[in-house]
This record gives structure tokens, sequence and C-alpha cells, in this order.
């Protein structure tokens, strides 16, 4: 099959990325585009999901397997600690010969071991690294692909302008590289998000911004300071899933993860005053130092210090 007005695509995870993939498969007229989601089950966020993929043009399944009843592509895109039960409860049910595109951010094993049990019920199994944040790009967003089917589902879904770069013929590959840069831009966030927050509770945080700007004069650390804090409120709860599963990527490599365990937790932290509301009145552009103040106003303050904030 290569006409993709014949193709059957299934999005498993109807979040942000299944969202921004979902419409833009419908509008390279796929022949069908279909999602299910856990919270398709639960009366409180079911409705709202559904009326949105009616509206984008995406059928809300009944459940997993009658999406893998009906789909020739089956895209797995969920939070990391649901990657692997994923792959689980499709092995129960898929199709033989159906393509399962696996674009979770899991450890080179956990990858390694869904890769046995898709090809080992029928299906084919694709791994995948979505390399950079994917609303900017959309469908267009660069991902790399491993495993034995890596090139016959590049050439099936470039047509629908997806940007695939094969890495390997084997699983693991594709989430190693992606694991490793994990470390480094979940690291910088949760690091930016500790020591500007410190510099803010102290005020120096002129002093510290001057002298990375003198270290680093190619970054523009007031505005990347901005966007970082705001990535980890908005998505530090999915970062610290990914983020333990780059642990376990270490740790399959016989490391200690003794970094990939403390970011998890700074992100861990972010995001729970997400929930709580902590920065639910500030507005999308806000800067680094509204969301410093609300973490600095949630904490006790040490005795006798003096915020330095005007």
């Amino acid at each position: 099959m290569t006409d993709h007005s014949e193709l059957r695509i299934g999005l498993v995870g109807y979040g942000e990325v299944g969202k921004i993939l979902g419409r833009a498969l419908v509008e390279r007229k796929v022949a069908w585009v279909g999602t299910w989601d856990r919270l398709l089950r639960e009366p409180a966020a079911a409705p709202a999901m559904r009326a949105h993929a009616a509206a984008a043009g995406v059928e809300a399944m009944p459940s997993f397997a009658a999406l893998l009843e009906r789909a020739d592509v089956v895209i797995a895109a969920v939070t990391a600690s649901q990657a692997h039960a994923v792959a689980v409860e499709a092995a129960g049910s898929i199709r033989p010969g159906t393509w399962f595109v696996d674009l979770n951010s899991a450890s080179p094993g956990t990858k390694a071991d869904s890769s046995r049990l898709i090809d080992g019920a029928g299906g084919r199994f694709v791994e995948s690294a979505v390399m950079t944040s994917v609303p900017p790009y959309g469908i267009k967003v660069p991902m790399l692909l491993g495993g034995v089917h890596a090139q016959a589902i590049k050439a099936l879904l470039a047509p629908l302008d997806f940007n695939m770069e094969v890495v390997a013929d084997r699983v693991g590959v594709a989430s190693a590289i992606k694991m490793c840069r994990s470390i480094v831009i979940k690291g910088l966030e949760a690091i930016v998000v500790e020591s500007f927050t410190t510099a803010r509770r102290y005020g120096v945080e002129a002093h510290v911004l001057a002298s990375l700007r003198e270290t680093f004069p190619t970054l523009d650390w007031e505005q990347q300071g901005s966007y970082l804090f705001s990535r980890a409120a908005q998505h530090g709860k999915r970062r610290a899933e990914e983020m333990r599963e780059v642990a376990i990527t270490v740790r399959e490599a016989g490391f200690d993860p003794q970094l990939s365990a403390a970011i998890a937790a700074k992100q861990d932290e972010v995001a729970a005053l997400a929930r709580e509301g902590r920065f639910g009145a500030l507005a999308k552009d806000a800067g680094w130092r509204d969301y410093a103040d609300r973490m600095i106003a949630h904490e006790a303050a040490p005795g006798g210090l003096s915020t330095g904030r005007s």
C-alpha cells in the first residue's frame, strides 16, 4: 500500500502530540484517522476529548482493541510510564502486518521488550525517537527510526510529510540517542529553575545573569530562562516520567543515574506546583521571575534573608 488516501492510521494517546498528528493526517486526506486514549474511559475527561477529536475529523474509538482492529498503522504517543503497557496490550489483539510506531520516550531496553512483544504477535514494530518539541514543527518534527521495519515505514509515511531518519536496523539505538540528549535538555531546565529561583530568593539574579552572559555570550539567558521555566511548568509531569526512563537507560549502560534521578525529582516538583494552580494566573508570555516568585512564595523563607525583589 503506497497511496495514503487508502491508509488507516490509529493514534494511541490523544494528548498534545496525538492532537497535532491527528489534525495533520486529516488535512492530508488519509483515508481514516482514529484515536484511543485511556482518558476516554473517564467521564470527566471523555466528552471534551471526543468533541475535540470529532471537530478535527478524528474518530474516537470505544476501545484500544477497536482501534487495532481498524488501523493499518498504529502510532503510540503516550506518557513514558505507559509506553510498555501499551505495547503489552497491543500485542494481545494487533492484526498481523500492522505497523506499530512507538514514539514514546522510553529506554532502549523498554523499546526492545516492546518490539519483541509486537513482532511476536505478528505486528511490525518501529522505534521512533522524537528529537525536539512537537508544536513548532507539527508532523514535520524530526524523528529517528530504528528496527528492521524502519526503512519501510519511512517510505510509507514520507509522502505525509513525516520527517524521519533511519539510524539503525535494530531497536534501541534511536532511543539511546534521545535519552542521552534528554539528560542535557531536561537537565538544563532543572538547573535553570533551581539556579534562577535561588538567585531570585537571595536578590542576586542580576549578577548571576551577567556572569552567565559573560561566560556564554551567545545565549539570551532572560529569554531562555523564561522558556525553560514555562516548559517545566507546563510539561513537568511528562518530563519527570521521561527522566525516569532516562535513569533506566543510564542504569542499563552500567552507570549510576544520580543526575537523571535528581532531574526527574526537580521536574516533578515543578509539576506538583502547576497541579496546585501556583502558576495558573500567569500569562502565556510570563517571564521566569513570575514563575520563580510563585515558587518562592510557596516555600518557607529562610530566616533573615532578603528577597531583593522589586
